[in-house]
């Protein structure tokens, strides 16, 4: 009895701390073992970060599209001209030749 009480007080503090042994086990399952565990967390930020520069890319692309809304749509003329050169529309009276560059 005698040595093996000997060799349990040559061991280090934090061997014998029952508080230190409950949180190292605390901290190994919150690391590796936990539903939300350190890499799940790492690849949610990641994901994160993701979306919201899509989030800023698509904010941009809006308002670059309401501007040259706001352009088209403002006069008559403006909206003839981009029928025309977006969809080839014409009037009765008009031939419209599509030249395509190879």
């Amino acid at each position: 009895m005698k040595k093996w009480l000997q060799k349990f007080k040559e061991l280090p503090w934090y061997i014998k701390n029952v508080y230190f042994a409950i949180f190292l086990f605390f901290a190994i399952w919150m690391v590796f073992f936990d539903a939300n565990n350190l890499l799940y967390q790492w690849r949610l930020s990641m994901k994160l970060n993701e979306l919201e520069s899509e989030k800023s890319y698509y904010n941009t692309e809006i308002d670059e599209v309401n501007e040259l809304k706001e352009e088209l749509f403002s006069t008559d003329e403006k909206k003839e001209k981009f029928a025309r050169e977006k969809y080839y529309m014409k009037r009765d009276s008009e031939d419209v030749f599509i030249v395509v560059e190879e």
